[in-house]
Formats: C-alpha cells, structure tokens, sequence
C-alpha cells in the first residue's frame, strides 16, 4: 500500500520561505515522476514542481520558476520543494503525488497515489 505523507507546511509572511517534505513508502521509488500540486479554494489543483527519472529531470510552471525547487532523498523516499520568496497567491493545500506509469509532469488526473495534503498559508 501506498503512501505518501507530507510535512513542513504553515504561515509565512511574504518574502519568506518554506520547505515542505513528502515521506513515500510502499511505493518504488525513482522508478517515475513524482510532483507537488496545490490547491487554493475555488480553484482547479495545478502542479508546481515535478521531478521525473532519467537525469532527474524537473519541470516548473512559469508561476513559481525561480522561486520554487524540488528535490529528492531516494535513500530515505523523501521528496521536497523548498519554496523561496513566497507571494500571498501561493497560499494553498500543497500535495505530494507518485506517478506509476509515464506521465505528463504537472498534469495532476495523470498521478495515481496522493498525500493527504499540507496547508501553506502566505500574508501580505
């Protein structure tokens, strides 16, 4: 069974920083893509950060390029997204997904297993 547990969300004030982290387990790990998304309320869930085997390559939309990073620990099954320079629009439910097949890097119908989510909340 897989799951996925996240952490390390909260309040900042804008300007400031956060890292989230998502421990995987029953899951194998590195073998696809895993990614954060965020849901704010009243808006469709939207990927920020993806990571995808094959180099380690990662993908961004252009809303948090430069500010956002993701990362991973394969020993320890650990994702993360260190997220810099956070704006009072990147307050949302952030959430940590695994992938089990290929799959379009920020398209979130395209993951299969979910973490139950952290809430990150941004003032101005």
């Amino acid at each position: 069974q897989v799951q996925l547990v996240e952490s390390g969300g909260g309040s900042v004030q804008a300007g400031g920083s956060l890292r989230l982290s998502c421990a995987a387990s029953g899951y194998t790990y590195s073998s696809y893509c895993m990614g954060w998304f965020r849901q704010a309320p009243g808006q469709e869930r939207e990927g920020v950060a993806a990571i995808c085997p094959g180099g380690g390559n990662t993908y961004y939309p252009d809303s948090v390029k430069g500010r956002f990073t993701i990362s991973q620990d394969s020993a320890e099954k650990t994702l993360y997204l260190q997220m810099n320079s956070l704006k009072p629009e990147d307050t949302a439910v952030y959430y940590c997904a695994a992938a089990t097949t290929a799959v379009r890097p920020l398209q979130p119908s395209d993951y299969l297993h979910w973490g139950q989510g952290t809430q990150v909340t941004v003032s101005s």
